[in-house]
């Protein structure tokens, strides 16, 4: 298990660091996010708002990994989620090109592990790259 965790520490630094890279964004600042995106509660059985997440949404083509953009109550865009089966580090599975909203800059960013739930029901990390600051973020209630 320690080396598991010791291959997340890369995984995490590379997160943070590509707050300021170019990359295919994603431009859905206000909720729903249109497109191929659907709210995450009308495809599994979990409730619209998620405490410590907000309302989820995703393209299902995407899954497991996402991204799953989470809105506050009020519909504004606050992190992009991914969920990275645990399977998938240990099989050295490379994710590139890590999407995140147009005009939005990374404050900060959480991962966690779940053991699974509705839509990702295996063992995978939660990957949170917030828009908002870790006070805010502790407020989605």
């Amino acid at each position: 298990m320690k080396r598991l965790s010791i291959g997340l520490i890369p995984l995490a630094l590379c997160l943070l660091t590509l707050g300021g890279t170019v990359w295919t964004a994603l431009s859905q600042e206000m909720a729903p996010p249109g497109g191929k995106y659907k709210k995450v509660s009308s495809l599994v059985k979990l409730p619209d708002f998620l405490p410590g997440l907000g309302t989820l949404y995703v393209d299902p083509a995407t899954l497991p990994a996402g991204p799953f953009l989470a809105y506050d109550r009020e519909g504004h865009l606050v992190s992009t989620v991914y969920m990275i089966p645990i399977k998938d580090i240990n099989d050295h599975k490379a994710f590139n090109n890590l999407a995140i909203a147009q005009g939005q800059k990374i404050d900060h960013v959480d991962m966690y592990y779940n053991a699974g739930h509705p839509g990702v029901p295996e063992p995978h990390y939660h990957i949170i790259l917030w828009y908002i600051s870790p006070e805010k973020a502790a407020a989605l209630r």
